[in-house]
């Protein structure tokens, strides 16, 4: 039977898996769901042995149902077979009680790789399937690491261009130098004058233009998206909280059924709404813990049901997390109304005028399988200092940020559930900070002679992708205003 997909703020419209990873956002501006998430349909213990790969193929056929079997393996075996230093794609890392679930091995070092890697691919071969002739733009706001893995995943991609915005101040050294550095006949990269919700409200607000979107279409264009807003980029990452769970079944580290609690690192809720997802098919999963960094509106919103922007935005050490306006939150909400999208077109109506909605009291019960915590960039610091004293283990500090929550959530609630702590990116990302956590000097030394300090110090193999980025030639070193992200647009794509 096939699976079809809709709004989250009730346009009546089903669509098809292909056609909703093609549109990226709903006209309605509402994001698109699946109308039912299927369920897994044989045990955890039998497939237990999966690869990565394996699983990839079970989770996603499952999905999207207008792709045939071969074409869903086609794109995965192209996103995974060698890209990844890893030839399981993800690892599990033990230190202490802790498990630490890697998923920066890609070409960017980022979570975000693990559906980048394979959108471009599953977008191809939507628009085949579609016999659509325009070309597609990826048009993409970037906290730091979704603008280099989509710039990576989509380049030289037949039939796209690929223009990212990324705020110029707030982004590492290394992740603005990824950027920067970008090779490919269709990306192009700019920064914008504010910070990642400037960037992203002025994306979101070219969808919802359909004046432009119909002028763009007149020259042979259409609009999509690899933010997570794209239901495309948010099925994949469901197959790694399926993976690690699967890892501890194997390593005996847990029961058949047992549960797991699972921390997640997040500031635009994609990744830690993926995991919901995952248990909504039949993962075994006690809690939900959101760490958030000093822009703490997604754990404030877990406690109070409250959720407001109107708050200082602070640069961090976790910059990837530096966001107040979260739009996965929309994909909870609908879920925790009971389906009510009249409700949930009010609260992202309220959340456009007013900056600020409170859910109802039975959508705040909906809330329970989460906590919502944060940590400071000095407890991020401290958090690093800790593990790598205590295990030797080496977190980049938006990992930090989950176990120092997750610290405070055992200190809250006394649960000794074992579980995941979600790790987003390497720590060869943000080396001056991970470097001064750990004790080694810094004065004095850029962020690429501390890539080499860390690796010495820390006994850390250099990632490949990062061992010639200092050489690369710079290639963008645009800027730009919110209010001129149109005439960006225009200008790369000659129209």
């Amino acid at each position: 039977m096939q699976l079809m997909y809709k709004s989250t703020r009730g346009s009546n419209e089903l669509i098809t898996s292909s056609e909703a990873i093609i549109k990226g956002i709903a006209e309605d501006g509402g994001l698109y769901i699946p109308v039912r998430i299927p369920k897994i349909d044989i045990s955890l213990s039998e497939i237990m042995d999966f690869s990565y790969v394996q699983l990839a193929n079970y989770i996603l056929k499952r999905f999207l149902t207008d792709f045939s079997e071969e074409e869903i393996s086609e794109c995965i075996y192209k996103a995974y077979s060698n890209n990844f230093d890893l030839e399981e794609v993800v690892q599990v890392c033990k230190a202490g009680d802790n498990f630490f679930l890697e998923l920066y091995h890609g070409p960017t070092l980022a979570f975000k790789d693990m559906a980048l890697s394979l959108l471009p691919h599953l977008l191809k071969t939507a628009l085949n399937k579609h016999k659509i002739t325009k070309e597609i733009v990826i048009l993409t706001a970037t906290s730091g690491d979704t603008g280099k893995a989509a710039l990576e995943g989509f380049k030289n991609v037949e039939k796209t261009k690929i223009i990212v915005f990324y705020p110029d101040k707030g982004v590492s050294e290394i992740q603005k130098r990824q950027m920067d550095t970008q090779e490919g006949d269709n990306t192009y990269v700019t920064s914008i004058e504010g910070n990642f919700d400037d960037a992203q409200n002025g994306v979101k607000k070219i969808f919802s233009d359909k004046q432009y979107k119909e002028f763009l279409e007149e020259n042979n264009y259409i609009l999509s998206s690899a933010n997570s807003i794209n239901i495309g980029r948010l099925i994949p990452q469901i197959v790694y909280y399926f993976y690690a769970y699967l890892n501890l079944l194997k390593k005996k580290e847990i029961e058949n059924n047992e549960q797991i609690n699972i921390v997640v690192p997040t500031g635009n809720f994609g990744n830690i709404l993926a995991a919901y997802y995952a248990k909504e098919m039949g993962l075994p999963v006690n809690k939900f813990i959101c760490a958030s960094n000093e822009n703490n509106v997604l754990s404030d919103f877990i406690k109070t049901g409250v959720y407001d922007k109107h708050r200082e935005f602070k640069i961090t050490a976790s910059p990837s997390m530096d966001i107040l306006v979260s739009s996965n939150l929309e994909r909870l909400n609908y879920y925790i109304s009971g389906k009510d999208e009249k409700a949930l077109s009010g609260f992202m109506e309220k959340l456009s005028l007013e900056g600020k909605y409170e859910i109802t009291e039975a959508m705040k019960v909906g809330l329970k399988d989460f906590y919502g915590g944060f940590a400071t960039d000095e407890e991020t610091y401290e958090s690093i200092k800790e593990v790598y004293q205590k295990f030797h283990y080496v977190m980049d500090t938006h990992t930090a940020v989950a176990h120092s929550v997750y610290e405070k959530y055992k200190e809250d609630t006394e649960d000794n559930t074992k579980t995941i702590i979600v790790s987003t990116a390497s720590p060869f990302k943000f080396t001056r900070d991970v470097c001064s956590s750990i004790g080694l000097e810094t004065e004095g030394f850029d962020d690429f002679e501390l890539i080499n300090e860390l690796s010495r110090n820390a006994g850390l193999k250099v990632p490949a992708s990062i061992v010639d980025l200092q050489n690369k030639r710079i290639v963008y070193k645009n800027v730009c205003n919110k209010e001129s992200m149109k005439k960006v647009i225009n200008d790369f794509l000659k129209v």
